[in-house]
C-alpha cells in the first residue's frame, strides 16, 4: 500500500511504526512484523483513525500464515477504507490529515485485488472474480506511477489466471 507514503502527513508516528513493521516483514522477519502490527492494532482500538486502521490491516494481512486470517485482515482493511468515506470531517480525530477523496479512491483497487487473491487461495473462484471485477472497476483511480502500474499489472495477471481456471 504505497499510498501510505503519499497520503501520510509529516511526522505521523502511527504510519512510521507501520512502515517499520513492513520493513521487518520485507526483510524476512514476518513474525516480528506481525507482533508489532498486532500491538499497534490493539493500541489503535476500534476508534482509531480509519486510515491508520486501513493501512495497518492491509499490511497485517500480508504477515499471516493462514489464508483465512489473511482474508479477515483484508476485509478489515476494506471496512476501514469505507470508514474514510464517512462524514467524520477533514481530520481523522487525532490531528492527522484525512486523505482526500481521490486518495481514498486510489486505495480500492489494491484492497479489492488483495481480497481476490485471498479468495483464490481459499478456492473460492467466484468470490475472487467478483473482487477482481471491483478492482478493475476502481483501477481508474490509480496514479500513473510505479505503484499504479504494479497494481494494474497484478490485476491483469490475476485476470489471466482466473480466466484459465474457468
Amino acid at each position: 500500500m504505497a499510498e501510505t507514503q503519499r497520503t501520510a502527513p509529516e511526522g505521523d508516528a502511527v504510519l512510521t511504526r507501520i512502515g517499520q513493521a513492513v520493513m521487518l516483514h520485507r526483510g524476512g522477519d514476518r513474525e516480528e512484523a506481525r507482533n508489532r502490527l498486532a500491538l499497534l492494532w490493539r493500541e489503535l482500538g476500534r476508534d482509531g483513525a480509519p486510515f491508520h486502521r486501513c493501512a495497518l490491516a492491509h499490511y497485517m494481512a500480508d504477515t499471516q500464515d493462514d489464508p483465512d486470517d489473511e482474508l479477515i485482515w483484508d476485509l478489515l482493511a476494506l471496512g476501514a477504507a469505507d470508514g474514510l468515506t464517512g462524514g467524520r470531517g477533514a481530520d481523522t480525530g487525532a490531528g492527522e490529515r484525512r486523505p482526500g477523496a481521490d486518495e481514498v479512491r486510489a486505495l480500492y483497487p489494491s484492497l479489492h485485488l488483495n481480497l481476490a487473491v485471498d479468495y483464490v487461495k481459499l478456492g473460492r473462484e467466484d468470490a475472487a472474480r467478483g473482487q477482481l471485477a471491483l478492482a478493475r472497476a476502481s483501477a481508474g483511480a490509480l496514479g500513473e506511477d510505479p505503484h499504479g502500474d504494479g497494481v494494474r499489472a497484478a490485476i491483469a495477471r490475476l485476470g489471466l489466471r482466473l480466466e484459465g481456471a474457468a
